[in-house]
């Protein structure tokens, strides 16, 4: 299927209520038109030369009737291809959005966020245009020359025939260069995507740019892009500007030879004024909605390679597939089991032949190097990946076996990198769950030692906390994170990371939260700092994508090899990290 009669599907639903409607009203506007030449003969031979006092006196009235009706039809036609547009805008969004939501975690990995944003903000407008603003000048243009065209061998087939002469050359050379337009859109709507995930990341890190002196380097930088942008789309407007001015040039060229034939043949005699004035009338129209046309036709390049960008994102499969006949998983009761599972990132394998039983109650460790592979193995159980080799089994039945949304229901996560939205303290611990009562939030932030904080705040509760939670120090952040974990009351946590880059008092507290999230539920702990995870019930040592050895921490330390060395190591750099 074409990218154009993939667009039209979103057309479909506003087809009988809208964009026909507006169709008519296009129709019946350029068709009236083709009434100027005539009313133009009509002044000039009928009444001027006949000097008809009672005509005369009714044309006003007839010029304001027919520019009465062809004012209601713009109206028409603008009104309703605005309002088809809008809606087509909005599926489109709601369409592109309901799909990202939909793509794995790999996704989002392989495509910056700026460029995700621009192809649902920038690249739908240009699909709008092309869909419905283009269409619409398109078929309004069409009629309207049409129209003229057959006025004009009607009233003169020589003069028209001079006229016309030069055009059919020029159709190929113009598809030639609406080519080399619609390839320079497509390369500068990727530019544009990726100045909007440049000027993301600068932002977002303005803290680091800062701190780094890097103001000047990241000013280089977007400029350099920016200009790269200016370059796509200068070389596209040049192309854009030469068309009109060579229809412009070959519209002089077919007025001059008309002007200089016809005009001989009304001193000769051969035509009266009236008919050659109609004529050139009809000419001078004929030529506006031919150079629309071309205009018209930058537009629908632009659109379509827009268009092209959005399907791209469409067509995307998510790599975390729900089978047809998934079931629910009712609540986890036994045990979650690794069986020979591996994973891999492109062509790099992350995880080799792990096997791992975490039974229900149990508190186990994971710890190892960093890039061991700990976070895979955490995100593979609520399926942020699916395993490439091996399965994952919950009370033994293969979590692809699982609905997503009851596996994900079982699992709370709470992650070093904390993410709050830009909303109030209330929403974002009652995130997925908006219809808590409110006494069950403040329970939770309670036992999450987030309360007294939160009541300090401007508005309590009610309190907007900033994109990030940017107006929260860490500690805050994260014991609202927890809180939103107690709030779920899901019977099985994963906590990565959750106390590293805090300070001594905020450990503290979020610690002893964390300690009261714990209880009752399956724990899968991800930790650096050794200290925090010695009373697991089982630490399981992970390096370069194997597990080396597991155990309480007593008995691996006494077995002196992996976990012994990491914890002289950690123990070690202690008293060189306080000093």
């Amino acid at each position: 299927m074409t990218v154009y009669r993939r667009l039209l599907l979103y057309l479909r639903p506003y087809l009988y209520r809208a964009f026909l409607p507006a169709v008519v009203c296009m129709v019946l506007f350029s068709a009236t038109n083709g009434v100027l030449p005539f009313l133009v003969e009509y002044v000039f031979d009928d009444i001027f030369a006949d000097k008809d006092l009672t005509a005369l006196k009714t044309l006003p009235l007839i010029i304001i009737l027919t520019f009465s009706f062809r004012s209601a039809c713009n109206f028409g036609h603008i009104y309703l291809m605005e309002y088809v547009g809008q809606r087509i805008v909005e599926d489109l969004r709601n369409t592109l959005n309901a799909h990202l939501q939909s793509l794995s975690l790999s996704f989002f990995q392989r495509h910056p966020t700026g460029t995700l944003i621009s192809r649902v903000t920038n690249d739908t407008l240009l699909v709008r245009q092309a869909l419905t603003q283009a269409t619409a000048s398109m078929m309004r243009d069409a009629t309207t020359l049409m129209v003229l065209v057959t006025v004009a061998f009607i009233k003169d087939w020589v003069l028209a025939s001079i006229a016309f002469i030069a055009f059919p050359a020029t159709i190929l050379p113009l598809m030639r260069i609406y080519q080399k337009v619609r390839r320079l859109s497509r390369k500068g709507q990727g530019s544009l995507g990726y100045l909007s995930a440049l000027l993301q990341e600068t932002i977002q890190g303005t803290r680091v740019v800062k701190a780094f002196g890097m103001e000047d380097y990241e000013r280089q930088r977007f400029a350099a892009e920016n200009h790269r942008l200016y370059k796509h789309a200068i070389r596209a407007g040049r192309l854009k500007a030469f068309v009109p001015s060579m229809v412009e040039l070959l519209a002089a060229c077919g007025i001059a030879g008309v002007v200089w034939y016809g005009g001989m043949s009304v001193i000769e005699g051969e035509r009266t004024q009236g008919e050659f004035v109609a004529f050139l009338t009809a000419m001078l129209l004929i030529y506006q909605p031919f150079k629309h046309l071309t205009r018209t036709q930058a537009a629908v390049q632009n659109g379509l390679a827009g268009a092209e960008r959005l399907f791209e994102v469409l067509d995307e499969c998510s790599d975390v597939r729900e089978r047809p006949q998934a079931r629910s998983l009712s609540r986890f009761r036994q045990q979650v089991q690794f069986h020979d599972v591996s994973f891999r990132y492109q062509e790099e394998w992350v995880l080799r032949r792990v096997n791992l039983t975490i039974a229900t109650g149990q508190v186990v460790a994971l710890v190892g190097p960093s890039g061991g592979g700990k976070s895979t193995l955490a995100d593979l159980i609520p399926r942020f990946y699916d395993v490439s080799e091996g399965q994952i089994t919950v009370d033994g039945t293969d979590l692809r076996d699982l609905t997503l949304a009851s596996l994900r229901s079982q699992i709370a996560v709470v992650t070093q990198a904390t993410f709050l939205f830009n909303d109030t303290v209330r929403n974002n611990i009652a995130y997925g769950l908006p219809h808590r009562p409110e006494e069950e939030i403040i329970a939770a932030a309670k036992a999450a030692h987030a309360h007294d904080f939160i009541m300090a705040l401007p508005e309590g509760y009610a309190t907007q906390i900033g994109e990030l939670g940017v107006l929260l120090s860490g500690g805050q952040r994260q014991r609202l994170a927890i809180a939103r974990a107690l709030l779920k009351n899901a019977p099985m946590l994963i906590l990565d990371e959750a106390t590293s880059s805090l300070d001594n008092e905020s450990e503290r507290l979020v610690q002893d939260a964390i300690e009261h999230l714990m209880v009752g539920r399956t724990v899968l702990v991800i930790a650096h700092r050794l200290s925090t995870i010695q009373k697991a019930d089982r630490i399981v040592v992970l390096d370069n994508g194997h597990i080396m050895e597991e155990g309480p921490h007593e008995e691996l330390l006494a077995r002196n090899t992996h976990y012994r060395r990491l914890y002289e190591l950690q123990f070690r750099a202690v008293p060189l990290s306080a000093a």
